[in-house]
């Protein structure tokens, strides 16, 4: 059942969503960009993203309700990429939060999603309106959620409270939390409780104490590196030992000896040659095999992920985030450097992340690993040849409205920006769990 018939006068008409996200350029406010926060939860993993659409001109990092306009370019290219007609819904369990005002409501394109993977996001003053009850719980009873954002407490009407599913508040907002659990203690409906802004980990282990995920942006601080240059694991070690041995094309076997040394590693690594992310036409059941079908290339490939995973006191979202910079800056890559370069841009991308993923300096771990002088410069400099992927990879995380120049620079338009990154998106569901270990 569609809920157009609420759409008010001049709204537009939801059947002008387009199969194409080029389609979506005739819209006012259409041409921007994608940008996201990661929800993350006491495991450190990712279970949902915020999503916003930055049209030129709008604020870096708004969290301002978009209009409708823009509500329907962020929608209609988060169904192309996410919720195509063929193949459904591509994020599993993962959640979607998108900031919405009252006009967005009337947008047939919120459809376009599957009503229990999204959770609109309003204010009081939208969500809490009267006038806006009959719309509000029709949503509702499609499985939409809905987020109270901006207030201290849940309204009185037992009705609109029923609709409220999230409430959002400040990372150190403890007086709120303790006032809604004890609600919640006395009868009232479950809602869970979500930090937005967290900036530190300190702020992170008090909302997980709390029992509260938590929204981080690009900008979240990492914990500090060790200077240490044998600071790296052992098993961080062997990979680092393997990818040498592949770098100076060293027979399969003797690679095949030295990985195994570890049969927890050659379980990983096969589990991941094997995922359904690499898409290998025939099961692989050995390293040798794996070279015989494709090549030392993907190989190297696969141990730079593997490198990335390998360290147990890790965070999973940094895995996640680097395994998704890795692969964003591979697919801008395509079309305008050779096919054979895009190993070297997935690995540029990936390890631009490789101090903070194994908590060591990025001097040291370059030390360890030998790296091609493209790779050094793009890492160390955002210089070279892959150099500008990976800093707008960056922009794109950080949200602070740099991705449309560095784009532009790159001749690369908003559309091949916003589908790179959710494609990234939906590659890292098989990627991630795959690559970090059984």
């Amino acid at each position: 059942m569609r809920f157009d018939f609420f759409r008010r006068s001049g709204s537009g008409d939801a059947n002008d969503k387009g199969a194409n996200a080029a389609l979506v350029s005739n819209e006012p406010g259409a041409h921007g960009n994608v940008a996201y926060e990661m929800l993350l939860d006491a495991q450190r993993r990712v279970i949902g993203y915020r999503m916003a659409w930055r049209a030129p001109g709008d604020q870096p990092g708004s969290r301002a309700a978009a209009p409708a306009a823009g509500v329907k370019a962020l929608m209609d290219t988060l169904a192309l990429h996410l919720n195509p007609e063929k193949s459904g819904w591509l994020l599993g369990s993962q959640v979607l939060f998108v900031d919405v005002a009252v006009d967005a409501l009337f947008q047939g394109e919120l459809q376009s999603l599957p009503a229990h993977n999204v959770v609109l996001c309003m204010g009081p003053d939208d969500l809490l309106d009267a006038d806006m009850r009959s719309i509000l719980l029709f949503m509702r009873e499609q499985g939409f959620g809905f987020m109270l954002c901006g207030a201290k407490a849940l309204p009185e009407d037992t009705e609109l409270r029923a609709i409220v599913t999230h409430f959002e508040v400040e990372a150190n907002d403890a007086a709120t939390v303790s006032l809604l659990r004890q609600e919640m203690l006395l009868g009232h409906p479950s809602v869970e409780i979500i930090a937005s802004r967290v900036r530190t980990w300190k702020e992170y282990e008090a909302c997980m104490a709390r029992r509260v995920n938590v929204f981080i942006d690009g900008a979240f601080g990492n914990p500090p590196v060790r200077e240490a240059e044998d600071a790296l694991q052992p098993e961080s070690l062997l990979i680092v030992q393997l990818m040498q041995m592949i770098q100076r094309n060293e027979d399969v076997r003797t690679i095949e000896a030295a990985l195994k040394h570890d049969a927890a590693l050659t379980y990983r690594l096969l589990r991941y040659i094997n995922s359904p992310s690499v898409g290998v036409a025939v099961e692989i059941h050995s390293l040798r095999h794996a070279v015989t079908m494709l090549g030392y290339s993907p190989l190297y490939r696969w141990l730079s992920l593997l490198l990335a995973t390998s360290n147990k006191a890790g965070s999973p979202f940094m895995m996640k985030k680097a395994i998704l910079r890795g692969r964003f800056v591979e697919l801008m890559g395509q079309g305008m450097l050779p096919a054979s370069e895009s190993d070297n841009l997935f690995v540029a991308g990936m390890f631009s992340l490789l101090d903070q993923l194994l908590g060591v300096s990025m001097e040291g771990v370059l030390r360890k690993v030998q790296l091609t002088e493209a790779v050094q410069q793009a890492i160390l400099s955002r210089g070279g040849l892959y150099g500008p992927f990976v800093a707008l990879a960056e922009a794109c995380e950080l949200d602070n409205g740099e991705a449309p120049r560095l784009s532009e620079a790159l001749f690369v338009s908003a559309a091949q920006v916003n589908a790179a990154q959710l494609t990234a998106l939906v590659w890292s569901q098989d990627a991630g769990p795959a690559a970090s270990g059984p």
